[in-house]
Formats: structure tokens, sequence, C-alpha cells
């Protein structure tokens, strides 16, 4: 049966329940019943006193609490689970937070295993759930409640009903401002419709290197201009949506070859380059506001000699983004479970070292028990002194006064279903998407196609989304579609079947996906497009990911990217294809020939038009 979130007055005096001086921090919180992330002197003033007073009546226990940001599994805050006895030795999320007393929790979908997001409603139960658990427990501290909902196809949480968006890329292929702000608005107001409060993005690194496995399209471009423009318009987006913002990764993880999540890269940038590239949309995110800022597990030793990643560098979170650039609002890690932290970190140790380094939360930190011991002696001993602990603690409190959680803790489960997927949402995302849509090649006239083009073949990387574009285009009158989903590796069977298919249509549409980046998969889909163009039918590659994948097929007829995979950018192709959109985009990259001394095969900026 589902509770009934408590009142807001009911709510004030569970918070203020045993506090010290109840009168004082009323002031505070009702100070904090509006979104402030750009609150006035006097206002902020007031903010930090109702800290201090709030870090006065917590325990030792209480304040490492607030340290950490937990995953928990489970779609009700009461619902037993397996993992959560593995993880925490409880089996509710609601014991989990009962028992640690987190400064946050993280959702993720049923791909990590949590299976947090089912539907609007459920995670806004979740959400109530877990506020009322951890308003039930010592201080009463209400939690930040965060995701990873950068829009795009690769890192997201929520999908439909939830409005999906384009990515960062695409958008900055749109090189509309109001776009980028709009986007970071929907995702914003949908994810406080459901209790989430803390959107870990935007992503604000500048993705320079065409082999990065990780950034790529999550990023706005490879100008660091556009970049920070767009990062700052999106910073702007989310506080509109009354959801907190994070910049991340920083200093910068846009020149890498190498995935964090599995080990530690080296960027090699001198300080001028880093200056000059990689620091300006931090910069810009802090001048407007950015709640959060999100390190990363890279080693750059042009900051830090010592080899350890970004994350563990007191040099680099300390002194170069707390001093330098005077970021003063809260500092998370990544996940201290990725193996950019784990391969050298064991888990007694990143936790403490992270804390030293400056960083004032912890994000997944494995073996929950360790890393709380750890912290716990480190305090004990001195490591770690409680001018330092208190001082995060107080950073945690202040974002989640400013960010008006303590009077505004739960949210209304019914109003959960009418915002997310909102008519109007859907309908701003789709005229979004279809301003991203990017034509990079378009030999004679091959698009848009005629009104001759009624027999189309949609083959190519994935069943899925082949699928859903053979449907779209079908969907239009006096159009026939067949669907051929070729893999992303397509071995020598499935391209002579392609290719059979190609001769008995008006023209085929092929999907690839990371076809530049990845050798044995980039070479068997460039092998397909290849096969296809020699049908002599025409032939439209769509690169649903990176824009880079025409450098192995560079003579294909016509070429559109999309920088995503995503059902409303599969739908603005299809209006593309017919003439119905013009496209508009420009690359926020530049494309290299596959062969370094070729040169450059589109410049960054270059888009065709009807």
């Amino acid at each position: 049966m589902q509770q009934t979130p408590p009142t807001q007055s009911t709510t004030r005096r569970q918070v203020l329940a045993g506090a010290a001086g109840a009168a004082g921090l009323a002031a505070g919180f009702a100070l904090a019943a509006g979104t402030a992330h750009a609150a006035t002197p006097g206002e902020d003033e007031r903010i930090r006193r109702t800290a201090r007073a709030l870090l006065r009546r917590m325990s030792l226990k209480e304040k490492i609490g607030q340290l950490f940001v937990v995953e928990v599994y489970g779609k009700t805050a009461d619902s037993s689970h397996a993992k959560n006895e593995e993880l925490y030795g409880v089996s509710t999320p609601a014991e989990v937070v009962a028992k640690y007393r987190p400064g946050g929790v993280i959702y993720f979908d049923a791909r990590r295993g949590p299976d947090n997001l089912k539907s609007p409603r459920q995670v806004a139960g979740l959400s109530n759930g877990l506020q009322r658990a951890a308003l039930r427990t010592g201080a009463r501290i209400p939690l930040l409640v965060s995701v990873d909902q950068e829009g795009g196809s690769v890192v997201y949480r929520m999908l439909e009903p939830a409005t999906q968006l384009p990515g960062n890329m695409a958008l900055a292929a749109g090189r509309s401002r109001a776009d980028v702000r709009r986007s970071s608005e929907i995702i914003g107001t949908e994810l406080a419709a459901m209790g989430i409060n803390q959107n870990y993005a935007p992503v604000a690194d500048v993705n320079i290197n065409p082999d990065n496995p990780i950034i790529g399209v999550r990023s706005f471009g490879s100008d660091p201009d556009l970049c920070s423009e767009l990062v700052a318009e999106s910073v702007r987006g989310y506080h509109r949506g009354e959801v907190a913002s994070a910049a991340k990764h920083f200093p910068g993880h846009g020149d890498t070859d190498v995935d964090s999540h599995t080990g530690l890269p080296v960027i090699k940038h001198s300080r001028e380059e880093l200056e000059r590239t990689d620091l300006p949309p931090f910069r810009a995110a802090i001048a407007q506001g950015v709640d959060t800022i999100m390190t990363a597990h890279i080693v750059v030793p042009s900051l830090d000699s010592s080899g350890v990643p970004a994350t563990m560098s007191k040099a680099i979170v300390t002194g170069l983004l707390r001093e330098e650039l005077g970021f003063d609002r809260l500092i998370v890690t990544d996940a201290l479970d990725m193996g950019g932290a784990t391969e050298d970190f064991p888990p007694d140790v990143a936790p403490v070292r992270a804390l030293k380094a400056g960083c004032d939360q912890l994000v997944l930190a494995p073996k929950a028990d360790t890393a709380h011991a750890a912290v716990r002696k480190a305090v004990d001993s001195g490591e770690v002194s409680r001018d330092r602990l208190d001082a995060s603690v107080l950073r945690i409190l202040e974002h989640k006064l400013r960010n008006g959680l303590f009077p505004r803790p739960y949210v209304d489960e019914d109003r959960a279903d009418r915002v997310v997927g909102s008519r109007r949402h859907t309908a701003d995302a789709a005229a979004i998407t279809d301003r991203t849509i990017t034509l990079v090649r378009n030999e004679d006239g091959t698009l848009p196609l005629s009104a001759a083009a009624r027999n189309v073949l949609v083959t190519g990387w994935d069943t899925d989304q082949v699928g859903i574009l053979a449907r779209t285009v079908a969907a239009r009158a006096r159009q026939k579609a067949t669907a051929l989903a070729t893999g992303a590796t397509p071995g020598t069977e499935k391209i002579e079947e392609a290719v059979t298919a190609a001769k008995e249509h008006d023209v085929t549409v092929v999907l690839t996906n990371a076809a530049a980046s990845a050798k044995d998969k980039g070479a068997a889909q460039a092998d397909l497009v290849k096969a296809l163009v020699k049908t002599g039918k025409p032939v439209v590659a769509v690169a649903v990911r990176n824009a880079y994948d025409i450098r192995r097929f560079p003579d294909v007829p016509a070429y559109l990217a999309t920088f995503s995979y995503g059902k409303p950018s599969l739908a603005s192709v299809v209006r593309t294809l017919y003439g119905d959109v013009d496209p508009g985009g420009r690359l926020p990259v530049s494309v290299p020939a596959l062969d370094e001394g070729d040169g450059t095969l589109y410049e960054y900026g270059h888009g065709l038009s009807y």
C-alpha cells in the first residue's frame, strides 16, 4: 500500500525535532523554500548560518554518512532485494538509508542492476519513500537524489515516457543556445517532478580526440568557445527546471583513447593547452552558478606529476578547482567503482584519498562498510582533520538548503505522471531534434528522396533501430520499407544478403554506429556500406553516434549525422530524407581522413542544406 507523503508543515516539524535553536533554523528553512541557485550575499550568509546550526547537532557517524552517494536496489523504498543484502547487509532501500545515513542516492535502470526507474509515478514514490527514511533517522537531513540523464542515447537512465532529448553534440550541431537551454529545462523539470533533485550533467569535456571511447557525442564538440557557451546555457536550463546541475569531468576528459571505466587515462596536455582547451567550459559553468562539479579519474601530469588521478589529487581538486578557479560549491567524485579509481586505490583507500584531495561527496564507493570505516579511522587518527570533514559536510548542507530540500523533500506522485513526457515537452523535443540533423555529403542530389523512391531498404546497425526507422518510413503515405539488420560486425553472408536486397529496392538507408573508432567493427560496417554503393543504387548512410564514420567510406553518395540513435532522432532522419525538414546542422567537430597524412575530410562547421 502506497503511503501518502507528510504535509509540508509536518515535514518541517520532523526536520526541526530535536534541533538546537529551532527558531533560528526555521528562518533558514523558510529561505530555502524557493530554488535559489544564485542567492544574494545576505541569503548566502543565512544559508551558511543555518548549515552551521545543523552541523552542530550531527554525530560523527552522520557527518561521515553525508559524504557518500550510494545506489539502492529496488523500485520502492520498502521492497526487499538480494543485492541490498549482499552490498549492505540489509534488505530494503529504506534500511540502507537508515543504516548509513548517506548524503545522497543515485538511481540506475535495469541495465546496471538497481532497476529503480520504471514509471514516473513509481520513481516519485521511491524518492518520497527514501526521503521519508532519511527524515526519520538521526539528524533528519533530506537526501540528494541524483541520476545521470544527459540526453542523447549514450548516458541516460530514464526512457519513455520521459521525454527523449538530443545529446550534447547533436545540440551543438544545431548551434542554438535556446534549444540547449530548453532541452536541459525539460530534463530538469521532469526529473524534479519525480523527486530527483541532482542531475549529473552537463558534460563539459571538449572532445578533440576522434578515438575517444567514453566522451564523444556526450560533449558539445571540439571547439572550447562553443562548448563553453553551451555548457553555460545547459546550466541555466537545469536551473529553470529546478534541478541541480553538475559540470563534468574535471579537469577535462576530452582527449583520451582510454575508457576510465576500465583503465586510467593520461591527459598529456600542457598547462597552456589545458587553459586554452579544457578549462574554459568549467570556468563558464562556474560563472553561470553551476551547483556541482564532478572530478575525472584521469592523470594530468602537467597539473600533478605524482601520477594519481585527478579525483585523488589535492593539487587539482583543491589547488586548481577550489583555489584558482574559485569554485566554492559542491565537488563530487566520478564513480569510485570505476577502473580508473580502483586500479590503484582499494576500497579502504580511495574514499580517504578523494576526501583529502578536496572532494566533498564520494559517489559509489565500493564496499560500503569498508569505506565508512576507513573514513572514520582517518578522522579518528587525525589523517583527516575534523575541520576538513566539517568543511565538506557544510557544503553538502548548504547545497541542500540552497536547493530547497528541507521544506520540500517530497513530490506529488500524481503530478509526476502529468509532467513527465507531456505533449508540450515531446513537441518541443521533436522540433529541437529536427534542427540537429546534419547533412555532410550529398552527391548528385541523392537527397531529398524523390517521389519515385517508394521501396526503401533499411539495413545496418542494430535490430531495434533498423526496425524503428523502417516502420517510420512505411508510415508515410505510399512508402514501403524493408528492415534488414546486419548488426555491428556484419560478416560476408550478411553483407551479401543486404546487397541482394538492395538491388530489389529503389534506395537503401544504412545505419552505422562508431564505425570509425572500432577497428574490427568499423571495418565490417565499412565493408557493408562499400558493397551497397557498388550496387549502383542510391545509398544514404546515417551515422547514429559519432560523425566520424564517413572516414571509412568517403565515397558514399549521401551521409547524414544524427549523433544519436534515439527514436526522436530517427523520426527526424525520415523527415529529412523526404525533404519535410531542411537539414540545418553543422559539424561541431572536424572529420579527419582515416589516414592521418591525408588531412581533413570535413571541417568543423561544415553542413549542407537542400
